[in-house]
């Protein structure tokens, strides 16, 4: 029993002196703004080669463009000016570790702390989603109103970004803040093509990625406004009724979804009636009932994210 006494206080002597080094030595401040500085770095990097694939009309992929993508198209960048998709992606790695171990100690498995990861992801996916949603409808909202707008102008090629200025206070947000942050840029930098192209990169909906294109190019040759807002304007009507149609589809989609549920759990309780055993314990603490409670939700992961496309 005394060794184990002697054991416990030079284990915590160790532990006191470390603690007290790395806070006297400044450790984790260091490592923590070495860290920053690098994600710092590599994301005004990825800023630099993204301007050059604008620039060159080249079509941008990748893992990082795509999780900047998101962060943008939901507004999360804009609320967050310091949330790069670096950051981003060590934020989600320390919250699954901080889920991961109570998850499992709970679960008293490794695949309970898993599961806990996996709803956190998911609850995280469907929470940027639904920010993403949101702002697509916005935009689809206030663009014919951008274009009666934008056709009360008489437009030049010198003068367009100051416009886009004028026309921005009377659009929601996301339409109201890019239009702003377009003006700016094209202010500081001289170049209103290049602003015009990363304004374009930064909101989902296709209709105002190619009006905007369209402005640019008109810009760039000196082409009639008066005509391309016109053409805008039909197509957008166009495809705002053939989104009501999709609309309509979607509605029947979700109605389906739900019926399925519903008549999952009917069937999963007269299951439970047959066997005289709570299928719950089943699904959740047997292999078996977690793999089938697993495919239930990824079934219902792909149908929700089919019904979320359809609405585009």
């Amino acid at each position: 029993m005394g060794w184990k006494i002697v054991f416990f206080i030079f284990l915590l002597l160790a532990f006191y002196f470390l603690f007290d080094w790395m806070g006297q030595e400044r450790i984790l401040r260091k490592y923590l703004k070495r860290t920053y500085r690098s994600l710092d770095a590599q994301a005004r990097r990825r800023l630099r080669e993204n301007r050059r694939a604008l620039l060159l009309m080249q079509k941008q992929k990748g893992f990082w463009y795509r999780v900047e993508q998101r962060l943008i198209y939901s507004g999360l960048q804009q609320r967050l000016p310091g949330l790069t998709p670096e950051v981003f992606i060590v934020l989600i790695l320390l919250l699954s570790a901080a889920v991961y171990v109570p998850a499992a100690w709970v679960a008293g498995t490794v695949l309970g702390g898993l599961a806990g990861i996996g709803l956190v992801l998911g609850i995280g996916y469907l929470c940027l989603s639904t920010l993403m949603a949101k702002n697509y409808r916005s935009v689809n909202d206030n663009l014919l109103k951008f274009l009666d707008f934008l056709g009360n102008y008489s437009i030049t090629a010198g003068e367009v970004t100051g416009i886009l200025n004028q026309i921005s206070k009377y659009m929601d947000e996301p339409l109201k803040s890019v239009l702003d942050e377009c003006y700016y840029e094209a202010q500081t930098s001289g170049d209103a093509s290049l602003a015009l192209l990363s304004m374009a990169e930064k909101i989902e909906h296709p209709k105002f990625k190619e009006l905007v294109r369209n402005i640019e190019i008109s810009i760039r040759y000196s082409a009639d406004f008066t005509s391309l807002v016109l053409n805008s304007r039909r197509s957008v009507r166009e495809h705002l009724r053939t989104r009501q149609e999709r609309k309509a589809l979607v509605n029947e989609a979700v109605i389906n979804m739900i019926l399925l549920a519903g008549m999952s759990v009917i069937i999963l309780i007269s299951v439970e009636q047959l066997i005289g055993t709570s299928i719950w314990l089943l699904l959740c603490f047997t292999l078996p009932g977690r793999i089938a409670l697993a495919a239930i939700l990824i079934i219902f992961g792909l149908l929700y994210r089919q019904v979320r496309n359809m609405d585009r």
